[in-house]
């Protein structure tokens, strides 16, 4: 069996058991129990009490094996969960009813390896995997000058070499599709006021600072505070965007939450699913040269070349499959079966696809979403995505002695 870790982690794991301060009986001792589903590199993550002196894990498998875990602050799923903190590991596999014994000891040593974030004030920050860019997150400072390239924030997301964006950025076919994005072209609020976060160019959505941010051996992961504003410039809603990164075996695996607030009032969300929702947008290459060797892969199979479907209603899982520089890419869009419903897709083979749903939040009433998306070389099967979203929809069951 194939162990996941990083040479620097054990290094680091082993050297915080021999220095640190905490006591072994401060130890835990997990049960991992894969559920209905066997399990394949699943990422999971379990509350734990840990010390506030605590700053990195190490764990252990019944043999002794090290496997690479990650102590990290409460997520936005999780906040409001005070006095604990999550433990993040990648399980490399579980057969359903073998369930697996875990140790964790947790240690005052910093965690080593792994992910790291850089930021360019005013422009973007990006998440590194050692010396590999994975994600970009674009924040630029709105101006009059800019308003092109800056009326909205996005990820934009790196091939698996690091070397190029397979996203698109500003420009090119409709280009306010960009990156892996999220927003409304229907959205009514205060006295009948109208905006459009979809295309944004006179009603954006801007970047508002930076609120937490975390790196380590299993996950990169940050909070961004985003403001929706109307075409006075007024905030009629505030978001925070939270996107983490898992070190994962074969692909890029990519979470998405976001929980959106009124800033007084309420705020209907609305439009249809080619103009609204959580969405994926291919590098422009697509639209311009490959668009016909494009097909999408869902549950009940795989498409034609060149062929996209205008809608479909409440799926756990979409897919793409699209070319660029005569290299095949496949892009699995995942649904959490938590999101509101019912969820309307939409797919085009220029390369956007994702979902939408309409909202009204009011005082007390937010909107909060979590999406995965899984970014892989070449295509993929049914049985792998049906896989990566039973992760994600029904993940292992975690309990500590």
């Amino acid at each position: 069996m194939r162990m996941l870790f990083l040479p620097a982690t054990v290094f680091a794991c082993v050297l915080g058991i021999l220095q640190s301060s905490l006591s072994a009986d401060e130890g835990l001792k997990l049960t991992i129990n894969a559920g209905e589903f066997d399990r394949h590199n699943t990422p999971i993550s379990v509350f734990v009490d840990a010390s506030a002196d605590a700053k990195s894990v190490c764990l252990k498998d019944g043999d002794g094996n090290l496997i690479a875990a990650q102590l990290t602050a409460l997520g936005l799923q999780n906040e409001g969960k005070e006095g604990k903190s999550e433990l993040h590991f990648v399980l490399p596999s579980l057969k359903r009813g073998k369930p697996r014994k875990l140790t964790a000891q947790f240690s005052n040593e910093p965690a080593q390896g792994g992910f790291s974030w850089k930021e360019e004030a005013d422009e973007y920050a990006e998440l590194s995997l050692a010396d590999r860019p994975v994600v970009r997150y674009i924040c630029k400072t709105l101006t009059d000058e800019n308003r092109e390239d800056a009326y909205k924030v996005y990820h934009h997301v790196y091939d698996l070499a690091g070397t190029r964006f397979i996203t698109k950025g500003s420009g090119g076919k409709y280009p306010h599709h960009r990156g892996l994005f999220f927003g409304y072209n229907q959205v009514t609020y205060g006295d009948g006021r109208k905006a459009n976060t979809w295309s944004g160019q006179t009603t954006p959505q801007t970047h508002a600072g930076f609120l937490a941010d975390e790196a380590g051996p299993v996950l990169g992961r940050h909070l961004a505070a985003v403001d929706w504003r109307g075409a006075k410039n007024d905030v009629y809603l505030t978001e925070r965007r939270e996107l983490a990164v898992y070190n994962t075996p074969g692909g890029t695996l990519i979470e998405f939450t976001s929980r959106v607030a009124t800033a007084g009032g309420t705020v209907r969300l609305d439009g249809n699913a080619a103009h609204a929702g959580f969405q994926f947008r291919a590098d422009q290459e697509v639209a311009e040269g490959t668009e016909k060797q494009t097909c999408y892969l869902r549950p009940d199979g795989k498409g034609e070349l060149g062929q996209a479907r205008g809608s479909a209603f409440d799926l756990p899982w979409d897919a793409i499959s699209f070319v660029l520089d005569e290299k095949r890419y496949t892009v699995l869009y995942l649904d959490h079966p938590e999101n509101h419903k019912p969820t309307e897709y939409n797919e085009r083979t220029y390369g956007r696809f994702g979902s939408f749903f309409p909202y009204e939040l009011d005082d007390g009433k937010d909107l909060m979403v979590k999406y995965r998306v899984w970014v892989q070389d070449g295509e993929m099967t049914v049985e792998q995505a049906t896989a990566l979203s039973n992760d994600f929809a029904d993940p292992p069951q975690v309990t500590i002695e």
